[in-house]
């Protein structure tokens, strides 16, 4: 049995932080972020009172709309974040109870940083491939404004708020998730993490006053690795399963830079008109940024096309999916805008 992407849900905050904004905030520009990111704006997630499960829940929302089932029908929600609500309970148990599931659903969270949708996707196709579940909700979502330095110009202008949700259920074809990958290695670890608030540096005036529950990337380190380990799942999946670039549809790749990006697809043979981007609309939103993609593109993607997933993040982790599409977008009902913003 495989495990196949039935429906797409996705959530954007209304406010947009534009780089004439930042250029304001930080010592940059437009030429500067664009040439250096490909972001021309981000959303943001302005409301003190709403997190990352309110996002999440939205986009939840949407994907079982479209596919015409309610929270009675979900069997268990897997959130992919580094921003949640708060350390517990968990944004998919608020996510549930925002829903109002059923009794004997279930969720729980994972943190993978921009692997995060990756390994939820993965870890939600174990679940319904062995016959325990058969409608599991997979988010990403991260409030990224929240854990972000606006006086760090070179990370404050690589992130945004947002949430894409997608629905698994077994497939009733050779379409689903036929290959998947997963990595972590914590050795340079330092490269690209937030030092305070865990039980290594519990919060404290001296914490917060030295800055250490802000996100800290050191972006060269960050790029070489990224690139080379994007790659290596695609190698991987090629080997596995006999695929080359003519072989692949669609690459939805982790919208961190466009740069990383490029390199990417380039080192895997994979021509631009294959490569999904929206980067320069929402920026890096960390956990969503494939699932967002997933929806952008939706129309897009026939029955049957083959897509590689890849992501890297903090940590190190990194990973892919290696999916055959399970239905035609096109076929999918117009979408009504104003479900999905605020």
């Amino acid at each position: 049995m495989r495990a196949a992407i039935t429906s797409v849900g996705h959530f954007l905050p209304h406010d947009r932080l534009t780089n004439a904004e930042l250029e304001k905030l930080v010592d940059t520009s437009d030429d500067w972020i664009q040439t250096r990111t490909g972001i021309k704006e981000r959303r943001i997630l302005r409301d003190p009172h709403k997190a990352t499960s309110y996002m999440a829940t939205r986009a939840a929302r949407e994907a079982m709309s479209k596919r015409g089932i309610g929270p009675q029908d979900v069997d268990l929600v897997i959130v992919a974040t580094i921003t949640p609500d708060m350390f517990f309970p968990s944004t998919a148990s608020l996510v549930l109870t925002n829903l109002n599931a059923h009794h004997g659903a279930w969720g729980f969270d994972i943190a993978a940083a921009c692997s995060g949708f990756i390994f939820a996707l993965s870890t939600g196709a174990q679940f319904v491939e062995s016959g325990k579940h058969q409608r599991v909700l997979v988010i990403g979502a991260d409030k990224m404004s929240t854990i972000v330095d606006y006086t760090d110009r070179t990370t404050c202008i690589l992130f945004g708020d947002g949430a894409g949700a997608v629905l698994l259920e077994p497939s009733d074809d050779d379409n689903g998730i036929i290959d998947s990958v997963e990595f972590s290695d914590a050795t340079h670890w330092d490269k690209l993490c937030m030092r305070g608030g865990g039980s290594l540096h519990p919060s404290t005036h001296e914490t917060v006053a030295n800055r250490m529950h802000y996100l800290h990337q050191e972006g060269k380190s960050v790029f070489k690795v990224a690139v080379e380990s994007m790659a290596e799942v695609t190698d991987t999946f090629s080997e596995r399963n006999g695929l080359t670039g003519d072989d692949i549809q669609y690459l939805i790749p982790h919208q961190a830079n466009q740069r990383i990006i490029d390199a990417t697809a380039k080192k895997m043979g994979i021509t631009d008109e294959k490569v999904t981007l929206n980067i320069e609309r929402y920026g890096n939103t960390t956990a969503a940024t494939i699932p967002l993609c997933l929806y952008d593109w939706e129309q897009d993607f026939q029955k049957g096309d083959n897509l590689i997933l890849a992501a890297f993040g903090g940590g190190f982790t990194w990973g892919g999916i290696y999916l055959k599409w399970a239905y035609d977008g096109s076929e999918v009902a117009s979408r009504d805008e104003s479900k999905s913003t605020e």
